[in-house]
């Protein structure tokens, strides 16, 4: 059986994969298992020599491999192409972190010397979404393998030609069975889970996310979860507010909305509401939207019918509740959604509460910052969070937020180390950074007398 894959612009078959019968499985798993040992023997040093030649793998396939990534997903080429170099060129400093974070450390109190060990766990399933093909995968696999751990990868059955491409590139020095991939859908990440694997590592939607974590309970299994968001920006009286503008839209309608951590919700002061929804809808309205293959194309489709309907059906459903249309809401064709700008809204709607993942920017207008706190912390969700305002208003704002990564006046995403993490519902365990890279590790520590 194939799994087959289509360009979401255009409907054109892309090619195909065998699918991985969900009872081979267990096959793959004991493939893993047989590799651990000797992989986890060669050291930090070794993995590392057999890992890092991907660089330059990475770096001179980007067009070729990003090409491949607009075909299969629709996001703008140049985006494409940069997320495949991003894993060749960061992919040096990458290793020196992990190195960083996972030797032994030396702990000493006078009457005892300890080692800490940050030893692998043994198989890791890693199981990533569609929306970042490549870079996703790779903050979940280079850790696992990194800390010892053998993987067998997951990826998206939307994009199933990319993912292979990934772990082609990525493993063309690594001894059989160190990375696997099996390719499928819901009933080969249950397979996958339910194997003989020691940590799940997943990103993906929050219902997926209990699912999993329901499963892997049976057996104690380590879970590291990055799951769904809908993340607020608050714009504050004192804000830069075209700046606050220009971050609303980029940060809404990249990769048509469809981000972990994109803008859905927009809370601005009322005092300065008018000039902010004027500027964003401005910004919106000129924006690109096209086959993401196209010269120029800033938004590109949905990935496929299903997601764009949800979209377009939270749309008409708040407007139908009297949410009030800025900008866009008509001339859907395909998989495209128009960028849409909603004002009028309150959190008694779906398009308030529930994950959209699409170009829709929702705005409410607040009293002040104490509302504007309030109703962004009205989520089950915690991924990011966004406060444009000046100097230590704003951070005193930020530091009221539940979400696990806020930005001051820029995005969530923090400096080189710095865990992606979310709070409440959108996370469970993080990544990234020397305290994420270490959750892909057994914590062991052997004691004696000290000297």
């Amino acid at each position: 059986m194939e799994l087959e894959s289509f360009n979401p612009a255009t409907g054109a078959r892309v090619g195909a994969v065998a699918v991985t019968p969900a009872a081979k499985v267990p096959e793959l798993v004991a493939a893993a298992r047989a590799a651990q040992p000797a992989w986890a023997a060669l050291g930090l040093a070794g993995r590392r020599a057999l890992i890092e030649p991907a660089a330059e793998l990475f770096a001179s396939r980007a067009d070729e491999l990003g090409a491949l990534l607009t075909a299969e997903m629709g996001k703008p080429l140049r985006e494409a192409c940069g997320e495949v170099r991003s894993c060749g060129q960061g992919l040096s400093d990458e290793l020196d972190e992990l190195v960083g974070a996972l030797e032994p450390e030396m702990l000493r109190d006078g009457r005892t010397s300890t080692t800490l060990f940050h030893d692998p766990y043994g198989v890791c399933a890693a199981i990533t979404p569609w929306n970042f093909p490549i870079a996703m995968p790779h903050w979940l696999v280079l850790p696992a393998l990194m800390a010892g751990n053998t993987v067998v990868l997951k990826p998206s059955e939307e994009t199933p030609l990319i993912a292979q491409a990934y772990v082609d590139v990525l493993g063309a020095q690594l001894p059989s069975g160190v990375l696997q991939v099996l390719h499928g859908a819901d009933d080969q990440g249950r397979a996958l889970v339910s194997a003989d694997v020691d940590l799940v590592a997943f990103t993906g939607s929050r219902d997926a996310g209990v699912h999993i974590l329901r499963e892997a309970a049976q057996g104690l299994k380590r879970v590291i979860l990055e799951l769904g968001g809908k993340d607020p920006l608050l714009v504050l009286a004192d804000a830069d507010i075209e700046a606050a503008a220009q971050f609303a839209v980029r940060n809404s309608f990249r990769n048509a909305g469809q981000v972990c951590v994109s803008t859905e919700r927009i809370y601005v002061h009322e005092s300065v509401a008018e000039h902010f929804e004027q500027a964003l809808v401005a910004g919106a309205a000129a924006l690109k939207q096209g086959d993401g293959a196209a010269e120029g194309t800033q938004v590109g489709p949905m990935i496929n019918g299903r997601q764009a309907g949800h979209v377009i059906d939270q749309i008409q459903a708040a407007v139908d509740q009297g949410a009030r249309v800025l900008l866009g809401a008509s001339g859907h064709s395909g998989n495209f959604v128009t960028p849409t700008v909603l004002g009028h809204l309150d959190h008694a709607m779906d398009i308030m509460r529930t994950e959209t993942f699409g170009p829709v920017a929702c705005v409410v207008r607040v009293a002040g910052d104490e509302d504007a706190v309030r109703l962004a912390n009205d989520s089950p969700y915690g991924l990011g969070a966004v406060v444009f305002g000046d100097g230590d208003h704003a951070e005193r704002v930020a530091r009221q937020l539940t979400a696990g990564m806020i930005g001051i006046n820029r995005g969530v995403g923090g400096a080189h180390g710095a865990p992606w993490v979310g709070a409440k519902q959108s996370g469970y365990g993080h990544h990234s950074g020397k305290d994420g890279h270490r959750q892909f590790a057994q914590v062991r520590i052997v004691s004696r007398p000290a000297s």
